[in-house]
């Protein structure tokens, strides 16, 4: 029979998405998200869905790519000549050599166009089938509106995005620990391997990082036909906000007040029971009880105002029969939201509680038959 045990968790849990037309929440962008990457649902949109240029902002792409490859082969690239691009650079010369993870410096924090040429060519042969590398990543990510032409985002009328597409990249990249820790740097050195004295260190154009303390990281982009684009990632009490602006002359202030809105909205409830830790009675043990801990960690992300709890129950007999073995599941912790199972832990023992029987040895075997006879 089993022991039911219900736990009310005082947790404010949400009702529904928050609304695009939330009240004091106004942003100057044509486009834009908040997108919460801890259950990926939208808080706040304005066309998110609307084709537009994403100018530099695609260099999210180009990075997570040169990343995933470096990790593999982080290979020495010469600059050549047709390597060479007009708009914002790293400033590379004819003939000097870094590695693919320096250009990936070079791309995240000054948004150099030779550094993603430089890249592309180096891993695929060419600009054009490096962009169906791209492409192909984005189909896999589910960026429905989405085509890439260029490594750098060079406006090219096939070359386009969306805030929600660049959302779901930036969650995406968000999950490769050298993208993280690249976006979130202010200024980066880069050792040239050719030549072997040169040493230049690049500043991240995303002034948020300085600006709003939450901010882990993002993407600049900017050209005159797709105007100010702005991706940028920020957490703060647990919760991860991707927001992205598209065309947006206040993209600085936007964001700011976009994941302020977020955050003041929203909580990150932690389902956590690896610190449970409870004594179950044995029946035929060496030991009295056998020690049954807790095993899972979850996440539920709700709304500030909504009364709704959560709740939990530890399932789990009243008693155990011997022998009881280490890392066996014994029973569960279930999690439940509006009455629906939202999550559920298994509660393993701790040590091995052997059998009475199976410890003793042939002369108390013996001993105890000779009882039993009379």
């Amino acid at each position: 029979m089993k022991k039911l045990v219900c736990i009310i968790l005082c947790l404010a849990c949400m009702a529904f998405p928050l609304s695009a037309s939330a009240a004091g929440v106004s942003v100057s962008a044509r486009s834009c998200v908040l997108y919460c990457v801890d259950n990926g649902k939208v808080y706040y949109s304005k066309n998110k869905n609307k084709r537009m240029k994403p100018a530099s902002t695609t260099k999210l792409m180009t990075t997570l790519l040169v990343l995933e490859y470096a990790a593999k082969n982080n290979k020495q690239v010469e600059f050549t000549e047709d390597m060479i691009a007009e708009g914002s650079s790293m400033y590379l010369k004819v003939g000097e050599v870094v590695t693919l993870r320096d250009l990936a410096v070079g791309l995240m924090l000054c948004s150099g166009n030779d550094a993603a040429n430089a890249a592309a060519i180096s891993i695929a042969g060419s600009t054009e089938k490096f962009a169906g590398l791209m492409n192909k990543r984005a189909a896999k990510i589910g960026m429905k509106h989405t085509h890439f032409v260029t490594p750098s985002g060079l406006d090219d009328d096939n070359h386009y995005s969306t805030a929600y597409d660049l959302a779901l990249l930036m969650a995406q990249a968000l999950k490769n620990k050298e993208f993280r820790a690249l976006t979130s740097r202010k200024i980066s050195q880069v050792r040239f391997v050719k030549p072997s004295n040169k040493i230049t260190a690049y500043s991240n154009h995303n002034r948020l990082l300085s600006l709003y303390k939450p901010c882990i990281g993002g993407k600049t982009g900017y050209t005159t036909a797709a105007g100010r684009c702005l991706v940028t990632a920020s957490k703060k009490n647990g919760l991860t906000l991707v927001c992205v602006t598209l065309d947006d002359k206040r993209d600085w202030r936007d964001h700011m007040t976009l994941c302020d809105y977020g955050f003041s909205k929203l909580r990150m409830n932690i389902l956590d029971d690896s610190q449970l830790c409870l004594e179950v009675p044995t029946v035929g043990g060496v030991k009295p009880s056998t020690t049954v801990v807790g095993q899972g960690r979850d996440f539920l992300v709700t709304e500030k105002s909504d009364p709704e709890v959560i709740k939990s129950r530890i399932m789990l007999d009243n008693f155990l029969y011997a022998p009881v073995v280490k890392r066996k599941n014994l029973g569960t912790v279930e999690y439940f939201y509006k009455g629906k199972l939202i999550a559920s832990h298994k509660l393993k023992a701790i040590e091995n509680n052997n059998s009475i029987k199976e410890n003793k040895n042939f002369f108390e075997i013996i001993k105890g038959m000779l009882n039993n006879a009379f």
